[in-house]
């Protein structure tokens, strides 16, 4: 089973989190993820939403890792998983946003999009990591009920509901 791994070192500036946004984006599209797919979009919301919270809570650098796991023959699995590694050994916490807060939905995002996520000790710091199959379960299911719906789906949209002044 071969992955592939791409990496890029991501600077404790919070400018720094589009330029990971852009990077990512260029190597779902050699992954063979396509920019207008929603497990693209997927994926975009989930790095940007785990490099702010490395930068903005630790205010050093991070390392942000992409792996992508094999698909195989038409209609098999295959798995993105992303890392974002930090200098901070603080765990992180999911929190649950009231209202009209404006911090606190990163990991609840991170939580309600990805299949699997988690953390765990890395040299110093941490590792926060989540996964997204290519074609997993609720891909699956949101075709089977109304192929319109995946279609139709654009986390960015839910992203902006959220949060209005950053769009």
């Amino acid at each position: 089973m071969q992955v592939l791994q791409v990496q890029l070192e991501v600077g404790a500036d919070p400018a720094e989190v589009g330029r990971a946004r852009r990077w990512a984006r260029s190597r779902l599209e050699g992954s063979g993820i396509r920019d207008d797919e929603p497990l693209a979009e997927t994926l975009i919301l989930l790095i940007s939403e785990l490099v702010t919270n490395a930068v903005v809570h630790t205010g050093c650098p991070a390392v942000l890792r992409m792996l992508f796991g094999p698909t195989g023959a038409p209609g098999a699995g295959g798995t993105v998983r992303v890392e974002v590694a930090d200098a901070s050994a603080r765990p992180p916490k999911q929190r649950h946003a009231e209202g009209d807060d404006t911090n606190g939905r990163g990991l609840e995002l991170v939580d309600g999009l990805a299949d699997r996520w988690g953390w765990m000790p890395e040299g110093t710091g941490k590792q926060i990591w989540c996964e997204v199959d290519r074609h997993g379960r609720a891909a699956s299911e949101a075709r089977a009920e109304d192929p319109a719906a995946l279609d139709a789906y654009d986390p960015l949209l839910a992203f902006s509901d959220l949060y209005p002044d950053l769009t």
